[in-house]
């Protein structure tokens, strides 16, 4: 699937760079959406593996109980990279200015990108470089939510409703080839049943695509 070029359009479409050049030291999602994306990251990353977080931040939300060989850092503010304490290295990059992602081939276990896909631009060429980068067997975990910076989101997300948004990232998955069928996860809300129950407002929904290199590919 090739996203229209008016599906790739934001609404503000200056450079990305100047948008996300003051640090946020803040979690863009709830305290439920991190604790079940923490817990997935328990049941499928293993320990003492490579690990790239792009698109990141100063918070990874992975478990602290595991260690993992090498955890590469991306995104585009230096200082919140930087205060990332499970990154080994980092670099900043604007990946809707140049997709190509300067890792050599097939050397991490994992690729995670957490609240941060509504934001891509090309990403036919940057889930590529995700499988490029990608062992074989190798596990891509993309997470989102209904938040966003609206004015940074494409056109084709923002318009999008919650169930097309995860038929898009499949279809992301889809457009290269030697991944698995993605595997959905979606969670409606993330408070606590007792909260439900009181009549609390909803927490923020949890959604994670996950799918594998494919042996050999």
């Amino acid at each position: 699937m090739q996203l229209r070029p008016n599906q790739r359009l934001k609404l503000d479409d200056t450079d990305d760079r100047l948008f996300y050049a003051y640090p946020r030291f803040v979690t863009h999602v709830d305290e439920g959406f991190i604790q079940q994306l923490t817990d997935l990251y328990r049941d499928r990353l293993k320990p003492n593996t490579r690990i790239f977080d792009m698109m990141s931040s100063w918070v990874s939300h992975l478990p602290e109980e595991i260690q993992f060989s090498h955890i590469e850092g991306h995104g585009l503010n230096t200082e919140e990279l930087a205060r990332n304490p499970r990154f080994n290295h980092y670099f900043v990059q604007n990946l809707n200015e140049n997709p190509q992602i300067p890792l050599p081939n097939e050397d991490f276990d994992a690729v995670l990108n957490c609240v941060s896909v509504q934001y891509i631009q090309y990403p036919e060429a940057i889930f590529s470089e995700i499988h490029r980068i990608l062992k074989p067997g190798g596990i891509a975990i993309i997470s989102f939510s209904n938040r966003m910076f609206f004015q940074k989101a494409i056109q084709a997300w923002r318009e999008a409703s919650k169930p097309q948004r995860v038929e898009l990232v499949k279809n992301y998955f889809a457009s290269v080839p030697g991944f698995t069928t993605p595997e959905v996860i979606v969670h409606k809300s993330t408070l606590p049943n007792f909260l439900q129950w009181l009549g609390a407002p909803g927490g923020d929904p949890f959604y994670a695509v996950i799918a594998y290199r494919t042996s050999g590919s």
